[in-house]
């Protein structure tokens, strides 16, 4: 660090001898006007405090009194440069630039008083920055306090269906015994007038009823 702080800077030198020559520059010509003493050497300061004045508010925010106020500086340093090098007569300097040199300070204080009173332009459009939104994240809630709900109920399993039983053998009636109940049916027409039933076949025949039904399906009885 102390190496860096003894090399010197090639920029910082240039502007010092920039800055001291154009000091002396100014101080000339402001002595060639008339401005004798430490007058003339006020002029250079006000000069240069107008010029870095300008410098720092284009710095801030680039508007078009800064621009100015640096162009007037920055003219009236270059015209002492100029006007020192051989080309005005500093015996003889012109009544304009007596008067140019003589109404500067007023001009100089007008300059520092607007660049530094007046407000520096905004660089951007300072819209006040909106807080981003924080994204909630969703929370369910589950209440513990409620009956379960219960499952739907399954659909009864189809039951199978019942076997169909066979149907009994009709038995097998003797023709003898059919034509024993013929004329038993026959007579019974004969003394009562109306055919007989099932019922009473069955009961006049004293056999098993599904021989008595046999019977009474082949003489088609009631």
């Amino acid at each position: 660090m102390n190496r860096a702080l003894r090399r010197p800077d090639a920029v910082l030198v240039q502007a010092v001898i920039a800055g001291a020559l154009s000091f002396a520059h100014l101080h000339d010509l402001a002595a060639a006007a008339g401005q004798s003493g430490w007058k003339a050497w006020a002029y250079p300061i006000s000069v240069d405090l107008l010029l870095v004045a300008a410098w720092r508010r284009l710095r801030v925010g680039r508007d078009g009194a800064s621009w100015t106020w640096f162009t007037i500086a920055l003219a009236a340093s270059l015209g002492a440069n100029v006007a020192t090098a051989g080309l005005l007569d500093l015996d003889h300097v012109p009544a304009w630039l007596r008067i140019l040199v003589a109404g500067w300070p007023a001009l100089a204080f007008l300059g520092g008083t607007l660049l530094v009173h007046t407000p520096a332009p905004a660089t951007a459009a300072e819209a006040p920055s909106a807080e981003p939104e924080l994204a909630v994240p969703e929370v369910k809630l589950h209440r513990t306090d409620t009956a379960p709900v219960p499952a739907p109920a399954s659909a009864p399993a189809e039951l199978d269906p019942a076997p169909v039983k066979p149907p009994a053998p009709v038995p097998t009636v003797p023709a003898a015994l059919v034509d024993h109940a013929r004329s038993i049916a026959d007579n019974h027409r004969k003394t009562t007038g109306e055919p007989i039933t099932a019922d009473a076949l069955t009961a006049r025949l004293g056999l098993p009823a599904p021989t008595c039904q046999a019977i009474a399906a082949q003489l088609e009885l009631t």
